[in-house]
């Protein structure tokens, strides 16, 4: 079991070479093919112009996108030239409201999104919805990459982050491939509720599915000693040295977790190492 057709989108050049390197690795690691789709943005809004303006505006922001796109697949090109793996690169514009229908159509396909994260300088609206239209209309494993890229050894110590969820299990099913070549993978749980079907053993069942795979397993339960489930979970990934988190993505609906916050954000957000993400 492994990835083999790999897929990163490029939005702007900010961070495009850490996105593609990341995405290579992984690639060379997995014999994998990557392809590599660059969006041109079409920032324009229907009808906020004034009438006779709007049409001229409308066509300059197309020719900047579309002249975004080329410079992006022009520096892409360039970068991947000299790499031995299979890759391909397409060029595309979208409007903000239509780039999570081309990502997904691309994203229905690839058994892996390499990503980077959709929050920070440099980062807009547009990424946000690359992300959420892989994981939802694409139904994509996405790995996002911070800008410090991947570590030496990427993969060897893993957590995944547990709690029973549909998406926590789906999470760790599409990771699988990359469990099973781990060192070790931790489990962390934090919290387990008292009365649920794990609370005899938590992680118990997990741990034996992943166990007959030949993960190397070990649980860790930790206590909601901070505010927030995310500021648990960080404190533990560097305790461990980890250099991957695998988690469930959205555990609420998109609007609550828009609108309040919520794991999958606060884990994106500042994120120090990558973090696979599935729904």
């Amino acid at each position: 079991m492994s990835y083999k057709t790999l897929l990163t989108v490029l939005t702007s050049p900010d961070g495009a070479e850490g996105t593609l390197a990341a995405a290579t690795a992984i690639a060379h690691r997995e014999r994998a093919h990557l392809e590599v789709l660059c969006l041109g943005i079409d920032r324009t809004h229907a009808g906020y112009y004034e009438a006779g303006v709007n049409m001229m505006l409308q066509q300059e922001m197309i020719d900047r996108a579309k002249a975004d796109a080329q410079d992006l697949t022009k520096k892409t090109r360039a970068i991947l030239s000299g790499e031995t793996i299979g890759w391909s690169v397409e060029a595309g514009v979208a409007q903000i409201g239509g780039v999570g229908t081309t990502v997904a159509l691309h994203a229905r396909f690839a058994d892996l999104v390499v990503l980077p994260p959709p929050y920070g300088p440099g980062r807009g609206p547009e990424d946000e919805a690359t992300i959420e239209a892989a994981l939802f209309a694409g139904q994509a494993p996405v790995l996002v990459v911070p800008a410090s890229g991947l570590r030496e050894g990427f993969g060897r110590h893993i957590v995944a982050a547990w709690n029973q969820s549909n998406e926590s299990l789906i999470a760790v099913r599409r990771a699988l491939p990359l469990l099973i070549e781990a060192d070790v993978v931790n489990i962390a749980i934090v919290d387990p509720p008292q009365h649920g079907p794990e609370r005899s053993d938590p992680g118990g069942l997990l741990s034996q599915m992943l166990a007959r795979h030949g993960v190397k397993v070990e649980v860790s339960v930790l206590a909601k000693t901070l505010p927030l489930v995310s500021e648990v979970l960080k404190r533990h990934l560097r305790d461990q040295n980890a250099d991957l988190l695998v988690m469930g993505a959205y555990g609420h609906s998109r609007l609550r977790e828009a609108i309040l916050g919520g794991a999958t954000r606060a884990m994106l957000e500042g994120a120090e190492l990558p973090v696979f993400m599935a729904h």
